[in-house]
């Protein structure tokens, strides 16, 4: 069956779900699934933070088609400055596993430096 616009935003709020509570089940039990406020988009998934306590936005792509890294990370840059956090990641659907914790995360050195050490590097 083919994806339409409904069932690609139901995939979307699936996976936004699972990495939230896989999120809040192994790093925080803050962490939740962002509700969804004007259209300033900061991220899926709230209460992401460094061990320093810094904001970390999140953005999950349940995608149908090709992993398109580069556009993602673009996106997660921009709702990481629309949040003001120290970093921006993307978590995408990996094909072949349903299971959270096996799904990609896909960002910058920059971003990947700035949550190890919650300093961002210029």
């Amino acid at each position: 069956m083919a994806r339409n616009r409904n069932s690609a935003k139901q995939a979307g709020a699936r996976f936004e779900r699972s990495v939230a509570d896989w999120l809040r089940d192994n790093v925080s039990e803050w962490i939740d699934r962002k509700v969804k406020t004007g259209a300033i988009d900061r991220g899926d998934i709230a209460n992401v933070r460094t061990h320093n306590n810094e904001r970390v936005v999140v953005e999950a792509k349940d995608y149908g088609g090709r992993l398109e890294a580069g556009t993602w990370v673009k996106e997660a840059e921009t709702e990481r400055v629309n949040d003001g956090a120290i970093a921006g990641i993307v978590v995408a659907k990996r094909k072949g596993t349903t299971d959270p914790g096996d799904q990609y995360v896909i960002s910058t050195l920059r971003d990947f430096s700035a949550i190890l050490t919650g300093v961002r590097p210029k």
